[in-house]
């Protein structure tokens, strides 16, 4: 067998070059006068800049880390969904969108984008699905990030197993693109952004789906939870408990053939424990490098989002860190899968 490619199914643009940032301060600056904020022709990012933000950061650490090629979308942090209205995430998921788009067309060996929705509080999901679509038909994009709490900490959504979200769901299994459960920016100050929002958000995504039959109505929906599933692995006694209460299948037949767990756990017995309690073919290789945990572990050496580390020194054979590392995301993503063959990959 050769060897297996490395897939990065995690990786946001958080090295954009700064003029992104100013000019989304601009259009927060101006929300109550969009006639005086700043037109999307007005941000001027040349590929210069692109090539620079790119091989300095994130493509000098995959190589250096071994890692070949990452779904690459925008900025977990920045969609900031609660931010505005409709017409303001419209706008500034176009806008992230066609720079992940940018990237992979200069870097197509490296780099394949995941699309931002235009979510919005109280808005209908049906809204998003426009920018969807163009991402996966024009952009070639091969996922999306679905985020289940579009108000930003406070959880006024209905779960996600509400008939609400459905007509995503039809659209996503029409162009067979699995989401990545991710929620955004906390602007409740109980929950810190990406130490605690993040990861209940996780552990609550899975339990919306438990709670529900939500598989049986979309056998083909795929779901990647990521940051290694926030707490479910550490208490999946609890969660097959509770689906035997609620007299649901085994967890194995109730949601994993439709739920999926990436690696950004960033010490060894985190990625031991997943590894030993997740199936191996429900967890694909990720790491969020630059993201929210960027700093050398003092007992290591390296840095926590090396996570390539993990999996090399945890107990896996061969053939399973192929399905870690290759395999599974080749499954979960088919518009990948698609894409590497037209490569002869």
């Amino acid at each position: 067998m050769r060897d297996s490619l490395i897939i990065d199914c995690h990786g946001h643009y958080t090295t954009a070059p700064k003029a992104l940032e100013e000019w989304r301060n601009r259009q927060i600056a101006n929300l109550n006068t969009p006639e005086l904020g700043p037109k999307v022709a007005e941000l001027k990012i040349s590929d210069d800049e692109l090539r620079d933000s790119i091989e300095t950061n994130q493509l000098r650490l995959m190589k250096e880390r071994g890692a070949d090629l990452t779904i690459f979308s925008p900025r977990a942090s920045f969609m900031a969904h609660h931010i505005g209205d409709l017409n303001t995430s419209q706008t500034w998921a176009a806008i992230c969108n066609e720079l992940c788009h940018r990237v992979s067309q200069l870097f197509p060996d490296h780099f394949i984008g995941a699309a931002m929705l235009p979510q919005s509080p109280g808005a209908d999901i049906r809204t998003s699905i426009a920018e969807m679509e163009k991402c996966v038909k024009q952009y070639g994009f091969v996922g999306i990030n679905l985020n289940p709490d579009p108000s930003g900490g406070h959880w006024s959504s209905p779960p996600l197993s509400d008939r609400s979200w459905y007509p995503l769901y039809e659209k996503m299994v029409e162009l067979e693109v699995p989401a990545m459960i991710h929620v955004s920016t906390s602007c409740n100050a109980c929950f810190h952004t990406t130490g605690s929002h993040y990861l209940n958000a996780d552990t609550t995504a899975f339990m919306q789906c438990l709670n529900s039959d939500l598989f049986r109505d979309f056998p083909t929906l795929k779901f990647l939870i990521p940051h290694g599933g926030g707490a479910v692995p550490y208490h999946w006694g609890r969660f097959r408990g509770l689906a035997q209460e609620m007299k649901k299948p085994l967890l194995k037949d109730h949601l994993l053939n439709n739920i999926f767990f990436d690696t950004c756990v960033y010490h060894q017995p985190g990625i031991d424990l997943l590894t030993r309690v997740i199936p191996v073919e429900n967890v694909l290789f990720a790491s969020e490098m630059i993201g929210a945990v960027r700093g050398i572990d003092p007992e290591t050496g390296h840095y926590y989002d090396d996570t390539k580390r993990y999996i090399e020194a945890a107990r896996l054979s061969a053939a399973e860190r192929h399905q870690i590392y290759e395999g599974n995301a080749r499954r979960v993503f088919p518009r990948l899968d698609a894409a590497l063959t037209r490569k002869g990959l």
